[in-house]
């Protein structure tokens, strides 16, 4: 089985206007999963893009639901808001994806997993797991979340696959981005490492400066890092350039273009 990560700068323009969507990359990706299944078994999961984060960001959702009165029900509206905007997303894959023949079935994110303080607590599986049996391709997304602590929440797509892949075990995990890889310093600026080996991820963070107190310049792909380091315990990781066609293809070949971490 493989997880597909669709980043939101592969699918959206996130500076562009609220709710734009790039059929034509995610048509160009469902023909390659196309190629590959049934063959092959698929999770697909999608990131944010123009759709989700202008309404979490409006809202304050990761801020959590407060005492006060009337900010907890502007942000309980936002939660709803952010939640509906990422359903439309969702339905925009699944469209995509019938089109090209697969069985895509939309699976609500914030109807499975529960967070505290922005992690995963809980995930019940079984429906995902049936899915799997039935050859069906479940497409997951971030999604806003009820978190223990905080009351609401924003859960990533990143976060999502580190814990199926914790749960799952799948033999591989690609994460489709809008550069080539993972470079040794800004993306699509510096060298592109190829092959990363899981015990050399702290000291290009460190690179990177990614430290707690440091500034993620680097688009977000800190965040990428940490997640993959726990995810390469369980399984083969790719980062490939999902505007690029054939580049998922070869990720699930074994013999892609991008970075691949063991």
């Amino acid at each position: 089985m493989i997880i597909v990560k669709v980043g939101g700068s592969v699918f959206s323009d996130k500076r562009g206007e609220p709710e734009n969507f790039k059929g034509e990359v995610v048509r160009s990706i469902a023909r390659e999963l196309a190629s590959f299944y049934p063959g092959e078994d698929f999770i697909v999961v999608h990131g944010g893009g123009s759709f989700g984060h202008p309404e979490a960001k409006r809202y304050g959702i990761r801020e959590g639901l407060p005492e006060d009165p009337a900010t907890a029900d502007f942000r309980r509206m936002g939660f709803t808001l952010t939640h509906e905007a990422m359903l439309r997303a969702n339905a925009r894959f699944i469209d995509a994806f019938v089109r090209k023949g697969l069985p895509a079935f939309s699976v609500s994110t914030s109807s499975v997993f529960i967070t505290e303080n922005g992690e995963v607590a809980y995930g019940d599986l079984e429906v995902l797991k049936r899915l799997l049996e039935l050859k069906f391709i479940p497409v997951l997304f971030g999604d806003v979340s009820i978190d223990l602590s905080k009351g609401i929440d924003i859960l990533s797509g990143d976060q999502i696959i580190t814990y199926l892949a914790r749960m799952l075990e799948p033999d591989k995990v690609i994460f489709l981005m809008d550069v080539d890889g993972i470079y040794d310093g800004r993306p699509g600026e510096g060298k592109l490492i190829q092959n990363l080996p899981r015990e050399g991820i702290p000291a290009l963070l460190e690179r990177l400066n990614c430290t707690a107190a440091g500034t993620d310049v680097t688009g977000g792909i800190c965040n990428k890092l940490r997640e993959a380091e726990k995810i390469a315990e369980h399984s083969e990781v790719w980062f490939v350039n999902g505007k690029v066609r054939g580049r998922l293809s070869g990720a699930i070949r074994g013999d892609g273009f991008g970075t691949r971490i063991v």
